[in-house]
């Protein structure tokens, strides 16, 4: 069973229910019904529901089982409007402007919703850059208890077995933080060990990559990550996480036991953590494309709620492994 059907299964055995903000868009109509027919989660489409009624015609989608919101129009607007004001007005929001963002912005409602109780989890980012769907979620739902950072993972499968567990690792942050600091380096190992731990039953052994393995080179950059392990460490004592290590330190045992004796991750990882967003974004694609792995994210990592970003080239069936993947976020 590869890593994506293993999270659908997941997702199957507790329902939850998802909000897909850009309820007009083709492709999010279209898997709304797939994620229905296979039982990974309920759904609610927010938009005019004229326009997502016509949308569904034109494509041949059976709407049955799957509820649409206007905000415009919904019975909720003016409870989630008040909340939204007073969750931001020490931020300078007024009335109506949080009246007109929960009614005018679908991201919007959908972020309240999902803080209110109403929905367990949200994605979109079909037609919306990364910044417009994770503003919302940043503002309105905050990060999850102990972590001070949202960040990313990607779930990477390879066809050789021998890396990883069974050839699924973890790869952060690969994303969204350009050049994070060694405290949000820490968050992100920490969070990213969590997703591998929900998602796809990794038994999480965090390599803490460096162009350096403990001190073999000296660098204000080596220093980073020797800290970021240290803070790591202090965040999540029971982790397995090692570091600085070098990628083939993290990797081959023979190397790792070399670089790092006795160490129980060096040579045996399955979270790779990269120090910089550049050397995270040129890893995973190498490996996808090289190694010829799957790669399944990004997978928005660190908020309280679990609010999931999609390519703008996503597929419908991209969509529908995103809601399971925000699903199974949403057990948790």
């Amino acid at each position: 069973m590869s890593a994506i059907d293993k999270i659908k299964a997941k997702a199957k055995k507790n329902l939850k229910h998802i909000v897909l903000p850009e309820g007009t868009e083709p492709r999010t109509v279209q898997a709304s019904r797939k994620i229905v027919d296979e039982g990974i989660a309920s759904v609610t489409l927010l938009g005019n529901v004229e326009e997502v009624k016509k949308v569904a015609a034109e494509t041949g989608t059976d709407l049955t089982g799957v509820a649409i919101i206007d905000p415009k129009t919904s019975e909720k607007s003016a409870e989630y409007a008040n909340l939204l004001f007073e969750l931001r007005k020490a931020k300078g929001m007024t009335e109506e402007q949080a009246s007109e963002l929960v009614c005018g912005n679908t991201l919007y409602y959908g972020a309240v919703m999902l803080k209110s109780g109403d929905a367990d989890g949200m994605v979109a980012g079909a037609i919306n850059s990364t910044g417009n769907v994770l503003r919302p979620a940043l503002q309105i739902i905050k990060t999850a208890p102990g972590i001070k950072v949202v960040s990313s993972c990607f779930i990477m499968e390879l066809p050789d077995q021998k890396w990883g567990d069974n050839g699924v690792m973890v790869f952060g942050d690969c994303a969204v933080i350009p050049n994070p600091t060694a405290e949000e380096l820490a968050n992100i190992a920490v969070a990213s060990a969590e997703s591998g731990r929900q998602l796809v039953d990794l038994d999480p052994r965090v390599a803490m990559l460096s162009f350096s393995t403990k001190g073999s080179a000296k660098h204000e950059n080596v220093t980073k990550v020797q800290e970021a392990t240290a803070m790591a460490k202090e965040m999540a004592p029971d982790l397995q996480l090692d570091g600085e290590l070098q990628a083939d330190a993290a990797l081959v045992e023979s190397v790792g036991q070399l670089k790092s004796p006795g160490s129980k991750v060096a040579g045996h990882a399955n979270v790779l953590v990269f120090p910089d967003l550049q050397a995270g974004n040129i890893g995973y694609k190498l490996v996808q494309r090289l190694a010829g792995a799957e790669a399944i994210g990004p997978i928005i990592q660190g908020l309280a709620k679990p609010v999931s970003d999609l390519s703008r080239g996503c597929s419908v069936e991209d969509i529908v492994s995103v809601v399971a993947i925000t699903a199974v976020k949403a057990q948790g």
